[in-house]
């Protein structure tokens, strides 16, 4: 068995500790190549002490000269560091490596992402923007360079494991009707509407099942995670906008599930841990190992179910308008989310300030044909601008 070599992009993430950890479960089977962290350099020195990568890739000069010093103080002056957006695109395409975990979290990780899809790698996704701001375009670059793509997130991992083996997103050819996305409705499913005026950022980042970043959990919170999560799985799964549907289901331990139109329905379940669905892309189409206690069934107890409330959920009702929209529109939406989202956290904006700010960009910008990486980025850098004025307003 050939070591797999893994570029981590976004390696201090919690995804990107996440595969580390399974990783170092199995030495014979991984080595990693690449390591890349935007600014936590002390977090990324560490990793590196442990694994020992051929390169890193941090996001600007100063922290590479800060990387420099603490690997000189680890006597590991052999690693070579590299800054920059272009050296990410360069590791994430470098033949020395043969896998990419594609984990920097928002609009960032697109061009790497793009990058190692075009350079025909095994793409384990785990950055659900790419696919929002430049399906067409990301998809087109898989099938020309014969890359695999293999879903991270726990939802479209789910999905992919529930779907037949090799399913070619000929729906109807395989039986397949519906696509059940799982959402666990976040902290405030069942708080009074009127209330959530008065949010502040660490209760809606205080995610009832599962250990997130920042940014993912406020997505949780509004949904738009799961939004993302809709466009997303159209695009992996050529399943139209009417073909994906979200069920709450407040335990997450139906990660996602598949109907089929003899009356099954195929259910991935498991304890809420993204190791689970790293190890599955890392070793696909074996199961390894992943570190993750097996789900207790008894002690779950039981499992509930119940519709999305989209006046709670203004943010899914959007997302689903930008699918059904398509051209550009899924990329103003993502743009105008990261800008409020931010703004939030900053405490510039309310909580319910966010849907509202999403559905004045979407409102007042054109959308345009997604055709090329520069257009979705120009694209991308307008909606930025006027959700920015809107906040400052």
């Amino acid at each position: 068995m050939s070591l797999q070599r893994i570029c981590i992009l976004g390696s201090t993430g919690s995804i990107g500790v996440s595969t580390l950890d399974v990783i170092a479960r199995h030495p014979d089977r991984y080595q990693v190549f690449a390591l890349t962290a935007h600014t936590q350099i002390e977090k990324l020195a560490a990793q590196c002490s442990q694994f020992q990568p051929q390169v890193v890739v941090v996001g600007s000069a100063d922290a590479a000269d800060a990387l420099r010093h603490l690997l000189a103080e680890k006597n590991l002056s052999q690693i070579q560091i590299q800054y920059g957006p272009e050296a990410l695109c360069e590791v994430a395409s470098s033949p020395e490596c043969n896998s990419v975990m594609a984990a920097i979290v928002g609009a960032a990780g697109l061009p790497a992402s793009l990058a190692a899809a075009r350079a025909g790698k095994k793409v384990m996704l785990a950055n659900k923007e790419a696919l929002v701001m430049s399906g067409n375009l990301f998809m087109d670059a898989i099938r020309k360079s014969g890359a695999a793509l293999l879903p991270i997130d726990s939802e479209h991992n789910a999905i992919f494991q529930c779907l037949p083996r090799h399913y070619d997103g000929q729906a109807e050819q395989h039986g397949v009707s519906k696509i059940l996305l799982t959402a666990s409705g976040g902290p405030f499913l069942h708080r009074d509407i009127a209330t959530l005026t008065d949010v502040t950022p660490e209760q809606a980042i205080a995610h009832p099942n599962w250990v997130m970043g920042r940014k993912i959990s406020i997505d949780s919170a509004t949904m738009m995670n799961k939004g993302l999560e809709v466009i997303e799985a159209h695009w992996l799964f050529s399943a139209p906008a009417d073909m994906i549907e979200v069920v709450i289901h407040p335990q997450s331990v139906i990660h996602s599930m598949v109907s089929y139109n003899d009356g099954s329905v195929l259910a991935q379940l498991g304890n809420p841990d993204m190791r689970t669905p790293i190890a599955y892309g890392l070793a696909y189409p074996e199961r390894i190992a992943s570190g993750v206690s097996p789900l207790d069934l008894v002690k779950v107890s039981k499992l509930n179910f119940e519709a999305p409330d989209f006046a709670r959920f203004p943010c899914l009702s959007l997302a689903y308008q930008a699918l059904k929209t398509g051209g550009s529109a899924p990329t103003i939406l993502n743009a105008s989310n990261e800008i409020a989202v931010q703004a939030f956290l900053d405490g510039k904006i309310g909580f319910r300030a966010i849907d509202q700010l999403i559905a004045a960009c979407m409102d007042k910008i054109a959308v345009t044909p997604v055709t090329d990486l520069d257009g979705i980025l120009a694209v991308d850098a307008e909606a930025r601008a006027v959700a920015q004025t809107i906040v400052m307003q």
